[in-house]
């Protein structure tokens, strides 16, 4: 097993912004986890990143129960005031609060982090940009569609890697899964990618069709979640994307054998310091 201390050395990571795609798993029941399992994944991952001076980027929403929340809440366990976690918020999913409660969610974050707004096109935007105090949902599919891969196309440019854990295979807003989409543009820009494929959902999906196939250890999964229309295609253009531009695992400084046992893991510990171990020696070549 790896040692976090041994491979994540305080401040190491100064100024890498690490993009988290992470939603619900349907497969974590038939593997023996719940949603426990899944964030307590996220919350190591979190805390490699705040010791190692990196920043995390999620791209999600406000709610209490959600992610967003979660991640606040492991910033403030430890130390770092610099605001290191980003929140990036699609167009419809600020427009649908009202503005009192974008400040308080501000006001909340403090100096953990910041929340970025985003435009239709995906341009950061001022929280009162065209609108009044009420909340003004965004209806209009289209719309909300193309604000979701703006949004997803924003993260991809700002930030250095994205972490891939779960993911909806239905029930999803967009063109594609949300966690699909976003492997997919990361693919595209030739961005590094470290897919926990362990909680299954989506990740578990896209790491089969790049070669990273821990069939050995989970067999066919069989979650009872009906597979929406996107998913195929998605999956497909993940397999040309990859082919076309010549994108390989290896980009994120793992070796064959670590991607796969990334691509295998559920253990929280591991899960991060494969992620920790493939930054750092990234960025030391970044560095040299």
């Amino acid at each position: 097993m790896l040692e976090q201390t041994e491979i994540l050395p305080r401040d190491s990571l100064h100024g890498l912004r690490l993009g988290v795609s992470v939603s619900q798993s349907a497969d974590l029941g038939q593997l023996g986890l719940l949603e426990t399992h899944l964030r307590l994944a996220l919350a190591e991952v979190a805390r490699a990143m705040l010791i190692s001076g990196a920043r995390i980027v999620y791209g999600g929403h406000l709610d209490p129960s959600g992610y967003t929340s979660f991640l606040q809440a492991e910033m403030e366990k430890y130390s770092r005031r610099d605001r290191p976690l980003t929140v990036c918020l699609a167009w419809q999913e600020h427009r649908r609060v009202p503005l009192v409660d974008l400040t308080a969610a501000e006001e909340a974050l403090g100096l953990y982090g910041e929340i970025i707004y985003l435009s239709p096109e995906g341009d950061p935007v001022a929280p009162d940009f065209d609108r009044d105090e009420l909340a003004q949902p965004v209806e209009d599919p289209t719309v909300r569609t193309a604000s979701l891969t703006s949004l997803r196309n924003y993260m991809t440019e700002h930030t250095h890697a994205r972490l891939l854990l779960g993911g909806r295979r239905s029930g999803y807003q967009g063109r594609y899964p949300g966690v699909l989409e976003e492997a997919l543009l990361s693919i595209r820009a030739g961005r590094p990618l470290f897919l926990a494929g362990g909680f299954g959902g989506v990740t578990l999906n896209i790491a089969r069709v790049l070669g990273l196939d821990p069939e050995a250890h989970f067999g066919q999964i069989h979650s009872g979640e009906e597979d929406a229309e996107g998913l195929d295609d998605g999956l497909s253009l993940i397999g040309t994307a990859a082919d076309d531009v010549g994108w390989r695992a290896e980009q994120n400084g793992l070796d064959d054998e670590e991607n796969v046992r990334l691509a295998a893991s559920h253990r929280p510990s591991e899960v991060a310091s494969l992620v920790a171990l493939g930054l750092g020696r990234l960025n030391s070549i970044a560095g040299t």
